[in-house]
């Protein structure tokens, strides 16, 4: 009687494990690295594309079998891509070895970003003159309109607005007007698109920074640019990023 009983735990231990394995589970695991902070880090799992991220201590779980392959991912680290296997299901002491990026601050890189224009960030349609208000009002300031006093000179003059507005200081206070009004509505479409709770619990930003980091992040023009084209998943990583960084400024202010 013994014999059988023993026989069908064996059967039944077996078919669970056999069914786990196909159907999937969470392995528990946490990243090394010699850096100290270790929280952040995108865990993706590149067939189900399920993704999570590292606690404070570099701990992490995610559904995964063996034969799928875990993606991690962060700002300071170096790409690495584990190919899991039976074993490190069962190794309670699983760990993935991270390498830092080394990043060179003392170097200022500056781009040409001449190619951002009002149609690629999705401000004006494509093929359609479109202006905002104050967009409006700049141009009405600067343009020389050839044909304003057309009928008191022979083939028309260039009005003198534009060279007053130039002069008089209206120009340059239009052009910071429209600055701050895509500043603006990047800051709206970034509230719109994450809750507060997101920039608490997930970024890790403490309540009095989060209007700054707001503003931190719409300064950023490759996050505005990935925030207008409205995906969600990109704009998070890179919105992961930028917190990492506006964190460690307030650390250094703090100090």
């Amino acid at each position: 009687m013994i014999d059988k009983v023993v026989c069908f735990l064996i059967v039944f231990l077996s078919q669970a494990v056999w069914s786990q394995s196909q159907d999937g589970t969470v392995i528990n695991g946490r990243i090394t690295s010699n850096a100290s902070y270790l929280e952040g880090v995108y865990v993706v799992n590149a067939q189900t594309e399920v993704m999570t991220t590292t606690d404070a201590f570099g701990a992490f779980s995610i559904a995964a079998k063996p034969g799928e392959t875990l993606v991690f991912s962060s700002i300071q680290f170096k790409e690495n891509k584990v190919l899991l296997t039976p074993e490190d299901f069962s190794d309670i002491n699983f760990s993935v070895r991270l390498n830092m990026v080394m990043h060179q601050l003392q170097e200022v890189v500056i781009k040409n970003y001449s190619g951002i224009n009002a149609v690629s960030l999705g401000i004006i349609p494509s093929g359609q003159k479109s202006y905002t208000e104050a967009e409006r009002k700049l141009r009405t300031a600067t343009d020389l309109n050839a044909s304003a006093n057309a009928g008191s000179m022979a083939g028309g003059s260039i009005s003198a607005d534009p060279l007053l507005n130039m002069f008089s200081g209206r120009t340059a206070m239009l052009k910071k007007e429209v600055a701050v009004e895509k500043k603006e509505f990047f800051m709206k479409l970034l509230e719109r698109m994450f809750t507060l709770d997101h920039f608490l619990d997930r970024l890790q930003i403490p309540l009095e920074y989060v209007k700054g980091f707001e503003y931190y992040a719409v300064e950023n023009d490759k996050f505005t640019v990935i925030l207008n084209s409205k995906n969600k998943t990109s704009t998070e990583f890179l919105l992961a990023e930028l917190a990492v960084k506006y964190k460690e400024i307030i650390a250094r202010e703090n100090k």
